[in-house]
């Protein structure tokens, strides 16, 4: 199947997911004279995020940061009688575009989204095709870790757009990565064929690419460009995996796991923090099957290795542990863990974890309870 969806899908995602898509209307920007074709820039939207399925937010937000075509204050060149002009405007845009970021660093998105529309009208004003771009994909992970997920699946598809407008090849890790956010989005939304077919292909473009790769040069591929690929692929794995776990498929979840924590731990190592987070996802996929022993060996260790290097999520991996523990009926150990946990969650100061290890305390009170 991986073979059969390779090729144009990510055009394809494109057109189908603009026929299907259930999103509200959006006002057009005029495209540069003698240009591409409008594109649909969505309004900024002050909506609370839509609820999303169990796991799948935290993973928009690990995601939205990863894609970034050149930006514009990478493109400083210009010629002719118009240059200086040009400069200005380039220059004007860069600075809303600091300040856009400085926006999201404080927590002000609906602020950071205004300042970023003022950024794409300017950048269409002066034809600058990167500041286009590079906009674009901004408001789309801006959008993206809002939980908008309409907006950002038409802004991903607008940044896609320009990019593949311009010249780069599908298989390029800047189209897989958008083509990856698109897959997540569709796979919250429920649209299983798309989420599907997203997930294949950036899975089967990577494997394809690596392959052609692996015995170039480091004149013609450097090393880390090569990691990098993998890493991406990793995170294409680790994303399917997710998606197939919630969507009730241990098994098929559990080897894109083992697949991802493989690439993990020979780029990064094994106490990297991602290292650490996939052995503990891959506890879950086999808890899920009832295979507890295995799950808690492998939970066990997630939980030694994030102690060791002081992991900044270590109460989310002891909750992981005490709940395979639970499922494996050993009540002792899991109510201990659960203890630490929660202590730890609360030092964090993290809330949806602190009811959530609350929840899951009082449902091991029930379970261990003698039946009189």
């Amino acid at each position: 199947m991986y073979r059969r969806l390779g090729a144009g899908l990510a055009l394809g995602l494109l057109r189908v997911a603009g026929r299907r898509g259930r999103s509200r209307s959006a006002r057009l920007l005029p495209g540069p004279a003698g240009g591409r074709a409008p594109v649909a820039v969505v309004p900024p939207c002050r909506e609370a995020p839509r609820g999303l399925g169990p796991g799948l937010l935290p993973l928009l937000a690990a995601l939205a940061w990863s894609s970034r075509p050149a930006p514009a204050e990478q493109e400083r060149e210009r010629q002719g009688a118009g240059g200086a002009a040009a400069g200005d405007a380039e220059a004007e845009i860069i600075q809303l575009l600091k300040r856009a970021k400085l926006c999201i660093m404080k927590d002000e998105p609906a602020e950071a989204e205004l300042i970023l529309h003022d950024a794409l009208r300017l950048a269409y004003k002066s034809d600058n095709k990167k500041a286009i771009t590079y906009t674009y994909d901004l408001m789309a992970n801006l959008a993206f870790i809002r939980g908008q997920l309409e907006n950002a699946e038409k802004l991903f598809k607008a940044t896609m757009s320009h990019l593949l407008g311009g010249g780069m090849q599908q298989e390029d890790n800047a189209i897989i990565e958008i083509s990856l956010k698109l897959a997540t989005i569709y796979a919250a939304q429920n649209r299983q064929e798309l989420a599907l077919a997203g997930y294949e292909f950036c899975i089967s473009t990577l494997e394809e690419k690596i392959e052609r790769e692996k015995e170039l040069s480091e004149d013609t591929l450097s090393v880390e460009e090569k990691a990098n690929t993998h890493l991406l692929l990793g995170m294409c794995l680790d994303s399917y995996a997710r998606y197939l776990l919630f969507s009730k498929q241990p098994s098929q979840a559990q080897r894109m796991y083992e697949k991802a924590l493989q690439i993990s731990e020979e780029i990064l190592g094994e106490r990297h923090p991602q290292t650490i987070v996939l052995l503990s996802d891959l506890a879950t996929s086999l808890d899920a099957q009832g295979r507890s022993d295995e799950a808690c060996v492998h939970a066990q260790r997630a939980s030694d290795l994030a102690r060791q290097g002081e992991h900044p999520e270590l109460h989310v991996l002891l909750r992981n542990l005490a709940a395979v523990l639970m499922h494996g009926e050993r009540y002792a150990q899991a109510e201990e863990v659960y203890r630490e946990a929660l202590k730890r969650a609360k030092l964090k100061r993290d809330e949806v974890s602190v009811q959530h290890i609350r929840e899951e305390l009082a449902e091991l009170s029930r379970k261990s309870r003698p039946v009189s």
